[in-house]
């Protein structure tokens, strides 16, 4: 056993915070921690010991936010708001607009229909949450998650989404299970239209069985109508999101990905997440269900071929150096990406016309890293002009001629959000967050956490502690005991089902068309 750091974690049981140790064994990274009162726990941490020091060589402790809300009293995480204690600030911000939803789903936290509380804030609260998340300082929030529930059963979430942009935030995406969506362009059409940026889709598969053992229902053909959909109306920021479990969906990674690649003028992004443990689960069953970000890599490359392959995956915070290029460029403050280099991992799959490859292939991540260090540190020394050149010579150097020389020169040469999303319109992200459990919960990883809820008591809480300490809290300050006839009721799935269906078969009927099979990198 090789001990690789000490840290805190919780005890499953009873939630209090315990002396963790996190050690390598076996080519294994495990974390350890003993309650006094419920005795000892073992968890898996990183299945893969070489990869989680690839990653801690990216770690970036970023920014603090100067502005926190709320002061320690009771430590880390039950101080969350955020406290002085936290090492990063927002980049992405969430708001829950309801716990209603149209589906039962058996893995879900979220709804009205499991907490016997109706959770939704006014439009005036939902505002006051926005302002604050854009109220950090030094560095505003860029984007923002409408989520939930559902936050489609909302009619008035077009008024929502327009609000976002008017308080400021320049992207606004919307987490969905897509059922609405699905039943008509119509009204995807006046979310594009009141501002929403990206679709972020609940996607657990490509075949029936993840759908049926997650959400109840083979939703897969509605999913696919989601996107028909969007493409429809010329909306091309759809974001795949598979929650992954060993034994349900983990054999599925590349159909997924193979999925986003054949719909590339839709979707800009897989994210997997594999799944939080809730609840008391043993051990055994627990490992039956477990996967962690290795496996996902290590499952990828195999099931592509070797098409991505595991080192092409580079954890979050590997972005800094370009974050901090932007600011000296602009006298400004971008978000620095900078969340624990262990909670998540992603690459790009970058595209021309039909030829699509990895993004490691074409650029030398680790020069071009080292040439904006370079170029940041000269720009400090008031040697603009020389900064330039250098990160110039080096795009030339390092990236193949093309379209991608160009949205890369843009980014540098104009340093905003905007020449970020034409690269990103250039590119598929294929990514992974590892949302923690009490049984993998590390306080290091949540003091760097980024992804923050945003709540009506103005606070601004860290996801993986709002999930398993303040949500039931705020709902129950915020929200009332539901009726039984305030329930969104379920979906009539089966309907939507046979509708698509219906129309599929006419529609073949009246123009078949013979379709050829892909291969495992996107060309016939």
């Amino acid at each position: 056993m090789r001990l690789l750091k000490e840290t805190k974690s919780l005890c499953p049981e009873c939630l209090k915070v315990v002396p963790a140790q996190v050690y390598e064994e076996d080519g294994k990274v495990y974390i350890t921690k003993c309650c006094e009162d419920h005795g000892e726990q073992t968890e898996i941490y990183w299945s893969d010991y070489q990869a989680y020091l690839r990653a801690e060589k990216y770690a970036n402790e970023g920014v603090r936010m100067e502005n926190p809300r709320t002061k320690r009293k009771l430590g880390c995480p039950l101080d969350c708001g955020i406290c002085d204690q936290h090492k990063s600030t927002t980049t992405l911000g969430i708001i829950d607009v309801t716990n209603r939803c149209n589906l039962r789903c058996p893995i879900c936290f979220a709804h009205a229909g499991a907490s016997g509380i109706l959770y939704e804030p006014t439009l005036k609260q939902i505002r006051e949450m926005m302002e604050n998340l854009m109220a950090n300082e030094p560095v505003w929030t860029p984007a923002l998650q409408i989520s939930g529930g559902e936050p489609t059963v909302r009619e008035d979430l077009p008024e929502i989404l327009e609000m976002a942009h008017e308080v400021g935030f320049v992207h606004v995406e919307v987490n969905s299970n897509g059922i609405k969506m699905a039943e008509s362009p119509e009204y995807c059409r006046e979310l594009k239209e009141a501002g929403m940026d990206t679709v972020y889709l609940q996607f657990d598969g490509v075949t029936p069985e993840p759908y049926l053992v997650a959400r109840g229902f083979n939703l897969f053909p509605i999913k696919k109508r989601v996107i028909e959909n969007l493409r429809s109306i010329g909306f091309r920021a759809a974001v795949l999101v598979p929650v992954l479990v060993k034994g349900v969906n983990d054999n599925q990674v590349g159909d997924i990905i193979q999925f986003a690649i054949d719909n590339k003028d839709v979707v800009r992004a897989v994210n997997f997440q594999p799944v939080s443990i809730t609840g008391r689960v043993n051990k055994d069953q627990r490992e039956k269900m477990r996967i962690t970000i290795p496996e996902l890599m290590h499952g990828v490359e195999e099931q592509t071929g070797g098409f991505i392959k595991a080192s092409d995956w580079y954890p979050v915070p590997t972005v800094a150096p370009l974050s901090k290029f932007m600011n000296q460029a602009k006298n400004s403050c971008f978000v620095d990406f900078s969340a624990h280099p262990h909670c998540g991992m992603a690459t790009y799959l970058y595209f021309e016309g039909d030829d699509i490859q990895p993004l490691t292939r074409i650029i030398d991540v680790d020069r071009l890293l080292e040439s904006l260090r370079k170029a940041t540190e000269l720009m400090e020394k008031g040697k603009t002009m020389q900064s330039k050149l250098e990160i110039a010579f080096n795009v030339i150097r390092n990236i193949r001629f093309g379209a991608l020389s160009k949205y890369l020169t843009d980014v540098i040469r104009y340093s905003n959000y905007r020449s970020l999303n034409d690269i990103h319109h250039s590119m598929i992200m294929i990514g992974s967050m590892h949302f923690m459990d009490p049984y993998n919960y590390d306080l290091e990883r949540v003091q760097r956490c980024v992804i923050h809820y945003a709540t009506p008591d103005g606070r601004i809480i860290p996801f993986c502690s709002y999930n398993i300490f303040h949500r039931k809290e705020v709902e129950q300050k915020f929200g009332r005991p539901i009726k039984p006839e305030e329930l969104t009721p379920l979906y009539d799935v089966e309907s939507l089902l046979a509708k698509i269906k219906a129309e599929e078969e006419r529609a073949q009927t009246e123009n078949p068309v013979a379709v050829a099979e892909p291969d495992a990198k996107g060309k016939d």
